[in-house]
């Protein structure tokens, strides 16, 4: 029986790191709805920055997780 963490190991941290700059990657379709929105006038110029902190919400949660073999 093989457990997780031996699975893991192939990986290493190149492969986490790519993984936190994909998901931020994925938060550019909000940002471009957000400003497309406020372009628009259906939203005022907050929503942009809601936006925004979202994002970076999600770069404190990446650039935070532990994981990995390395950390253990």
């Amino acid at each position: 029986m093989t457990s997780s963490s031996g699975l893991e190991h192939g990986t290493g941290g190149k492969h986490r790191g790519w993984h936190h700059w994909m998901m931020i990657v994925c938060c550019l379709p909000m940002l471009a709805i957000a400003i497309a929105l406020v372009a628009t006038g259906v939203v005022n110029v907050g929503f942009v920055l809601v936006a925004v902190v979202c994002v970076l919400m999600m770069v404190l949660m990446m650039w935070g997780m532990t994981g990995g073999s390395g950390n253990r």
